[in-house]
C-alpha cells in the first residue's frame, strides 16, 4: 500500500460513503484496478470506515448528544414504570426508530454478508448495481418526498428503511442513496429524511467496524502500514465531512439526478472495460 493509493482510497471512501454512489462499489473497482486483494488491506479498509464514522459524529454531534441524554431519561422512565412515552418525547422516538431500522439491517448483514461479498470480484455485476442505484435516485427524485417528520414516522417505515439499508451491503448499491430512496418513498420531509439516513448510518458503520476490526488485526499490522493507514483515515474523515454537507444541500435542492447520470456513465465504463479485458 503506497501513500498515493491510501489517499485515493481514503478520498473515495469518504466521498462515496455519504454521496449516493456506493463506497463499496467504488473501492471494489479501485482494488481491482490497483491489483490489491481485499484480504491484504482489511485493517486499512476498517480504519477508513472509522474515519468516515468520525465525520458523521462531527456534523451531527448535537443530535447525538441529545439522543444520548434521552437514552438516560428513557432508562429512568422504564425503571420508574412510566413506559416509553414516545408520543411525548420526539427525540426518544427518533432514537427508537433508529434502533428499529438497524435490526433488519443487521439480520440481512449476518445472513447474506458472505454471499454479497462474492460480488466484489465481479466488476460487471457491480456495474449493474450502479445502474440500479441510479434508478433508485431517479425514482426518489420523481415520486419521493412529503411533509412527514419524526411525529409521523412509524415502525413499518423504519423497518422498510432498515431492510433497504441491509440490501446496500451489495457492492454498487449505495447505502445513503438506497435509504434516502426508501425514506422519501415513505413521504418523509427531505430535511428530516437526509438526517435520518445519516443517523441510522452511525450504528451500521460502528457495528461493521467493531465486527471487522478483530479480523483486520489478525491479518497483522506492520510498522510500515501505519503511515498509509493514518493518511487514508484522515483523508476519509475530511472527504466524509465534505460529502455529508454536500448531501444535505443536494437533497434539499433536488439535485439527485446528477448522481444518477454519473452512475450510469460509470456503470457503462466498468461493464465495457470488463468485457473487453476478459
Amino acid at each position: 500500500m503506497t501513500y498515493l493509493q491510501a489517499v485515493i482510497l481514503g478520498l473515495v471512501q469518504g466521498l462515496a460513503e455519504f454521496l449516493p454512489i456506493s463506497s463499496s462499489g467504488h473501492l471494489a473497482i479501485l482494488e481491482n484496478f490497483f491489483g490489491i486483494k481485499e484480504d491484504s488491506i482489511l485493517f486499512f479498509a476498517v480504519m477508513l470506515h472509522f474515519g468516515t464514522l468520525l465525520s458523521v459524529f462531527v456534523v451531527f454531534w448535537k443530535d447525538i448528544v441529545e439522543l444520548f441524554k434521552e437514552l438516560i431519561l428513557t432508562i429512568k422512565d422504564l425503571i420508574g414504570h412510566k413506559g416509553l412515552r414516545l408520543d411525548e418525547r420526539p427525540i426518544r422516538k427518533l432514537g427508537v426508530m433508529i434502533i428499529v431500522s438497524c435490526i433488519p439491517t443487521a439480520i440481512i448483514g449476518f445472513a447474506f454478508g458472505d454471499i454479497f461479498e462474492g460480488i466484489y470480484s465481479k466488476p460487471v455485476l457491480i456495474g449493474v448495481m450502479f445502474i440500479i442505484t441510479g434508478l433508485l435516485l431517479l425514482a426518489a427524485e420523481t415520486w419521493g418526498g412529503g411533509n412527514r417528520n419524526i411525529n409521523n414516522l412509524n415502525y413499518r417505515n423504519s423497518i422498510f428503511i432498515g431492510i433497504v439499508q441491509g440490501l446496500a451491503i451489495i457492492p454498487g448499491i449505495s447505502r445513503s442513496g438506497s435509504t434516502l430512496f426508501a425514506s422519501l418513498l415513505c413521504k418523509l420531509d427531505r430535511e428530516f429524511a437526509v438526517k435520518f439516513v445519516f443517523l441510522i448510518s452511525i450504528p451500521t458503520i460502528l457495528g461493521s467496524f467493531i465486527l471487522e476490526l478483530p479480523d483486520g488485526l489478525k491479518e497483522g499490522v506492520t510498522g510500515q502500514m501505519w503511515g498509509p493507514v493514518i493518511v487514508g483515515m484522515l483523508v476519509a474523515f475530511l472527504s466524509g465531512l465534505f460529502a455529508v454537507k454536500v448531501m444535505l444541500k443536494v437533497v434539499a435542492n433536488k439535485k439527485l439526478k446528477y448522481f444518477s447520470i454519473y452512475l450510469f456513465v460509470l456503470a457503462a465504463a466498468v461493464i465495457i472495460y470488463s468485457i473487453i479485458n476478459n
